[in-house]
């Protein structure tokens, strides 16, 4: 019995002693670490999956040589063969799944704004800092090509399209309700505070089959993965005030916002063309807490805005003006995963709701808006190898939507409910270093119309060069109209557009040129009879037209010392016969020649960075009823040129001025008419300018941080 409690007793120290540990690190080629991976000894069940520092440990009985494989998603699989006594302390990088430098990507249609993006148009960076934009996303954007100078409305119309035709998604969710309140003759701005934001993606046609209902462009906004570092940021400003703060645990984070907006202050200073009763004001606030789980990130975000204001604005019909007053309350959030299920699979998911409601006063009638509306979206992803991915998916929109109208003697309720189902499928094929293909397809079912609509959609790129590439795109597009009209009929069907594009870019050091040609053709547009949709109108989908054109981009940011700056430039051909249209003639928001110059440069001695932005669009259309052609005349130019000048009083504190317009340029956006002629039978109008030739702002930034270094330079 001795003998065989010794013998035990020795097998056991022997097996112990054969346990070797491999252990180390997997990181990408910048040294970031990366979490998730898959690491593990080749044929056998030893191995392990990279902590959130990227590391990994495990203990093994295999000796000799061995082969270790660590895989990721989005990364090419590496195996390592050597003795597992020699697999201690090893640093293990991943690469891409195709190399950033040597491999096509697609980018017909898609600018990207990000700063982790293989090729990036802007950066997050400059979203903020364009001098134009006055910190609004949207205003940023329209210094990109694709896009018509309206410079009474703020929203984005995107080669030849409404408002309406483009789409916003925050951390892949639609946002319906994106912009904020306003009246005419006075841009809207973005609800959402651009400081959440590090990725956007515009594109401006031939967008991906993930995503519908946007006859001509999407927009995708990425709230940040994880903030570096505790931070409070304060701003004082001639318009309001803004408060944020951000808390970072070891896998958690919150961040929190907070605004405050109040023109009543500032038009005691410089007023402008709008007779206020009680001006602009807005309260906002919102935040975003991220959480990171052993496979993937879990967001919520939130975010609540109220606004209000009442005024008259001059009516050349009514002696007395046109009074309108606004009560707007809004409220957004959004959950969304993001992970990796193993074996080259990974899932995203997400949804959003959105409550919103407006009080109108018009005149003596008083409107009442109520809209609900959600989004809900699961999508699988499969990488197969670095040269083949599959996405598909399912997600579903609904909208209930009413309206009551009360004036003297009327008062009546009206509405809709829109649901649609829709489904995706589309895959990324590498054939080479020089030659990609993304190919997908899309169905939506429209509850309201009863009816599914199929859409395809190709890109395929091609590199032409080291530095320069072409690519080409098509694809079929749907959207249903609006509640302006759904609110009244369902009689209608889903509007249509075909996109054919090509595009050539070229990047190398700094510097990126891209020229892009296109054609739209438009069909199944909404018509109605009337001046505005009303319970009298007839409604049809028998609209159509088209649109086409060039855009170009130039971007140099190494080419002068301390220097940025990008130039773009679109003309645009379009004709539609929708709405209320007597015949197919070119949209009043549609602008043949658009023209955007934009620069930043540091001044070191200063510590200041100074910037401009010049925008130009040629004449709008409009109706002169004293002529018997239909949307012939042109307004005058568009020009504005706008400066800013950012002050580093010291790391964390920031002294900003900005003005629009500092040349004063006496701009038209179009003319009214009176509804009846004169006694010499012609019909007198006014020109609509803006409420304010030039705007005014300055404001002081403060950011507290742990690390006493960062400041809100990047959200100016």
């Amino acid at each position: 019995m001795k003998s065989l409690i010794t013998l035990i007793s020795f097998l056991f120290i022997v097996s112990i002693q054969a346990q070797t540990l491999v252990y180390g690190t997997v990181v990408n080629q910048k040294s970031e670490p990366i979490p998730g991976a898959n690491v593990y000894l080749e044929g056998t069940y030893d191995g392990d999956t990279t902590d959130e520092f990227g590391k990994f440990s495990f203990e093994t009985s295999e000796v000799g040589v061995q082969k270790l494989v660590i895989s990721f998603l989005s990364y090419e699989t590496k195996a390592i063969e050597d003795d597992v006594k020699a697999m201690s302390k090893i640093i293990i990088k991943l690469k891409d799944d195709v190399d950033t430098l040597d491999t096509v990507v697609i980018s017909a249609g898609t600018f990207e704004a990000n700063d982790n993006s293989k090729v990036s148009v802007l950066n997050s960076l400059d979203v903020v800092t364009t001098a134009s934009a006055l910190g609004d996303v949207f205003g940023a954007l329209q210094t990109l090509p694709g896009t018509s100078t309206n410079a009474e409305d703020g929203r984005l119309f995107v080669r030849g399209g409404n408002a309406d035709e483009t789409q916003i998604f925050i951390d892949g969710t639609r946002v319906f309700t994106p912009y904020s309140p306003t009246t005419n003759n006075t841009p809207t701005r973005g609800r959402y505070s651009p400081f959440l934001f590090d990725g956007i993606t515009f594109s401006t046609g031939g967008y991906s089959a993930e995503y519908g209902q946007a006859l001509s462009s999407v927009l995708l906004l990425n709230t940040i993965d994880e903030p570096d570092q505790d931070k409070t940021d304060i701003g004082i400003m001639t318009v309001g005030a803004t408060l944020g703060n951000t808390q970072k645990w070891e896998k958690s984070s919150l961040s929190v916002n907070a605004s405050y907006i109040n023109l009543a202050p500032y038009l005691v200073a410089f007023e402008d063309r709008n007779d206020w009763k009680k001006p602009f004001e807005s309260a906002q606030g919102e935040a975003v807490y991220r959480l990171k789980t052993n496979s993937g990130l879990l967001k919520f975000y939130s975010a609540f805005d109220t606004a209000n204001f009442e005024l008259t604005q001059d009516d050349i019909n009514q002696a007395d003006g046109f009074q309108f007053k606004l009560n707007n309350n809004n409220f957004y959030t959004n959950t969304s995963y993001h992970g990796v299920l193993g074996n080259g699979w990974a899932i995203s998911t997400g949804m959003s709701y959105t409550i919103a409601n407006s009080k109108l006063g018009v005149e003596e009638a008083k409107i009442t808006d109520n809209e609900n509306s959600a989004h809900f979206k699961l999508k699988f992803k499969k990488r197969f190898s670095s040269r083949f991915k599959l996405n598909f998916g399912s997600e579903y929109f609904a909208t209930d939507f009413t309206e009551r109208f009360q004036e003297d003697d009327i008062d009546t309720k009206y509405g809709f409910n829109n649901n649609i189902w829709a489904g995706f499928v589309e895959s990324d094929i590498i054939f080479s270093r020089s030659l990609a293909l993304k190919l997908g397809v899309r169905a939506d079912y429209s509850s309201i119309f009863k009816s599914t609509e199929i859409a395809p959609r190709a890109s395929l790129a091609y590199k032409t060069s080291k530095n320069g590439q072409l690519s080409v795109a098509y694809g079929q597009f749907y959207q249903n109209p609006s509640s302006e009209v759904l609110k009244f009929t369902n009689d209608l069907k889903a509007q249509n557009t075909s996109h054919y594009i090509l595009n050539y870019q070229y990047v190398n050091n700094g510097k990126i040129f891209r020229a892009e040609g296109y054609r739209k053709e438009y069909s199944n547009l909404m018509k109605f009879s009337g001046s505005f949709p009303n319970f009298e109108s007839e409604f049809n989908a028998n609209g159509d037209g088209y649109a086409q054109g060039l855009d170009l981009f130039w971007r140099d940011n190494t080419g002068i010392k301390n220097m940025d700056y990008w130039v773009s430039y679109s003309f645009l051909d379009t004709e539609r016969d929708h709405r209320n249209f007597e015949n197919a003639a070119t949209p009043n928001f549609a602008t043949k020649h658009n023209l955007s110059v934009v620069g930043k440069y540091w001044v070191e001695d200063w510590k200041s960075q100074i910037g401009f932005s010049y925008t130009f669009g040629s004449g709008r259309p409009y109706d002169n009823p004293n002529t018997e052609a239909f949307l012939a005349e042109r307004t005058k130019s568009f020009n504005s040129l706008s400066l800013n000048w950012a002050y580093l009083i010291d790391q964390q504190k920031i002294l900003y001025f900005s003005v629009n317009n500092v040349l004063g340029f006496k701009n038209i956006n179009g003319y009214q008419y009176a509804n009846t002629p004169d006694m010499n039978g012609e019909f007198n109008r006014r020109a609509l300018v803006p409420a304010a030739d030039q705007f005014f702002f300055v404001g002081f930034f403060w950011t507290i941080s742990e690390k006493g270094t960062d400041n809100q330079l990047d959200n100016l």
